[in-house]
């Protein structure tokens, strides 16, 4: 499989842009997809932000099952992290992100008072990768929509503070991404979860992997059920050709698309492509 690579010029721009502002932020809620938690989380974050707070946000948990759900709380408790689980699109987990800001904002104005400054509003950013749902999490937080939102990548393009309330001020920032994806691995699963741009690669190759991901992960019973096809000891590649072949008129690309929005809209069920306890 060809090298994935995708860092577009506004995507740097907004990496620059965003360190300028971090030290003037008190929070910071970094966002990862449910489905690869590991994946979609940035190596650099920690080291921009030093020693601020960063509430550690679990969205789509309505992608993956309850069980995984589960286990990655209790992965991530064992690292040390508070985990903020949300379905940003339904609204839920939403209360509980706000008090954990609202307390770290507390923190913040008693050091503030110490040295005689007045109390100030929260200021938190929300930062991830791109399409792992920050827009919608900021409208939720407001309560209307502010921040543009779309199932792609690269929806928003630049920086901006939104006032949540008197106690709450949000920094909304593009998706980054690290400038090189030094683990393909994760940058093909960033791929098949649409949270990188889709000039980075190749559907078919991206759906091919697709497949053998769900066969390595047990999940191939909802492949054969699903569309009448048995993956198991074929490659992804011959899986997608026998199912263009099968339903598609020999139609390879649209029978991928088929695979991926299944995927990536959830039609084939709860499916996580990292687990907790394979770490």
């Amino acid at each position: 499989m060809p090298f994935i690579q995708w860092y577009p010029g506004h995507i740097a721009k907004a990496e620059r842009q965003l360190k300028e502002q971090l030290n003037r932020v008190d929070v910071i809620f970094e966002v990862l997809d449910a489905r690869i938690p590991l994946a979609s989380h940035h190596p650099d974050v920690p080291g921009w932000i030093g020693d601020k707070p960063r509430l550690v946000v679990l969205n789509r948990t309505d992608m993956i099952p309850e069980s995984v759900r589960q286990g990655w709380l209790n992965w991530f408790a064992a690292q040390g992290e508070t985990l903020y689980c949300t379905n940003a699109k339904q609204g839920k987990g939403i209360k509980a992100l706000k008090k954990a800001a609202q307390a770290a904002g507390v923190q913040m104005n008693e050091r503030r008072q110490q040295r005689g400054m007045r109390p100030r509003a929260v200021r938190a950013v929300v930062i991830g990768f791109p399409n792992v749902g920050k827009s919608a999490l900021i409208n939720r937080l407001l309560g209307r929509k502010v921040a543009a939102s779309a199932r792609r990548a690269g929806v928003t393009r630049q920086l901006q503070w939104i006032r949540i309330s008197d106690a709450l001020e949000l920094l909304d920032s593009p998706g980054i991404i690290p400038a090189k994806l030094e683990n393909q691995e994760d940058a093909v699963k960033l791929a098949i979860c649409e949270d990188i741009g889709e000039a980075a690669y190749d559907n078919q190759q991206i759906g091919a992997a697709l497949i053998d991901l769900l066969v390595e992960l047990n999940f191939d019973n909802i492949l054969s059920s699903r569309y009448q096809l048995d993956p198991q000891n074929i490659t992804g590649e011959e899986y997608i050709e026998s199912l263009g072949n099968s339903k598609f008129k020999g139609d390879t690309e649209r029978a991928t698309m088929q695979l991926l929005n299944d995927f990536r809209k959830g039609v084939m069920g709860k499916i996580p492509l990292e687990l907790p306890q394979l770490i």
